[in-house]
């Protein structure tokens, strides 16, 4: 859990959901990745991946964490998830890959958020291959550290296969993960883009019709979330280029209108808003 260097803080607008606000928002902040909300039952039904001790305790540790998230703390989000171990796994991890994509702009120490990520999820993926955030943080941190390393070179490196495998995991756990559905979207787009449409097929059976079926179900599912339309306006960049940069535009003036919930979103809107601009 120790890091070398200090977190580069959030400076968004903050949000709070202090006592029950948690719970009561708990499934608008999530319909992105449905997180199981962490109370007692959580930690009881997970009683092998938690620490010894009330599971009261832990879960008001757990809610914490999340609560440090949601309003852009996510270095205390990092280390309350990292201090309870396996159980708070899935909000460590979803803290530092939001720090690694939108905070850190150094290189190396990005690719190393990344793969720390990578393997705290193999971990809780033994432990729990029931939870789909397992699967799904796994993937979002390899597919950024293969983009941050060339997707040519991710994709010999073997790569593209395990997050393939790892987000058609999540779905399978559970079929609503707009946020699998989103990053499975962005692996067929990116492969397609990278090695063409018949090598892409044959080789890493990634297609362009996939891309769009998975982007579309994500919207389906959050059609008021940023990052879906973000993703599917870069996915259309990507596969058709110009022919459809209108649509493309589109879905970058929706995200931009979006009133952000949390400390992700508000990145996600500010960076649609600059998308525009230019």
């Amino acid at each position: 859990m120790a890091k070398k260097t200090k977190w580069k803080r959030y400076e968004g607008e903050t949000f709070e959901y202090s006592s029950q606000l948690l719970k009561k928002n708990w499934a608008r902040l999530h319909r992105g990745d449905r997180e199981p909300f962490p109370d007692a039952a959580f930690v009881k039904a997970h009683a092998a991946l938690a620490p010894d001790g009330d599971a009261g305790d832990t879960a008001a540790i757990l809610q914490d964490a999340w609560r440090a998230y949601h309003r852009g703390d996510f270095e205390d989000a990092f280390l309350l998830g990292g201090s309870l171990g396996l159980i708070g796994a899935n909000v460590a991890n979803k803290a530092a890959n939001i720090q690694a994509t939108y905070l850190e702009h150094e290189h190396d120490a990005k690719l190393a958020l990344f793969l720390d990520v990578v393997h705290r999820a193999e971990n809780l993926q033994k432990a729990a291959p029931d939870l789909a955030n397992g699967w799904y943080l796994y993937a979002q941190a390899l597919g950024r550290y293969s983009q941050g390393i060339s997707v040519a070179k991710a994709l010999a490196e073997g790569h593209g296969g395990k997050i393939k495998a790892a987000l058609e995991r999540a779905l399978e756990i559970e079929p609503k993960h707009a946020d699998a559905h989103i990053a499975l979207g962005a692996f067929h787009a990116n492969v397609v883009n990278k090695v063409g449409g018949m090598a892409a097929r044959l080789t890493f059976g990634a297609t362009r019709e996939a891309a769009l079926e998975h982007y579309e179900a994500a919207l389906k599912l959050a059609p008021d979330y940023a990052v879906a339309h973000i993703e599917c306006a870069n996915g259309l960049a990507m596969l058709f280029g110009k022919a459809k940069l209108g649509e493309a535009t589109q879905h970058y003036e929706q995200a931009a209108g979006f009133a952000p919930v949390d400390a992700m979103e508000w990145l996600d809107v500010e960076l649609a808003k600059a998308e525009v601009a230019d």
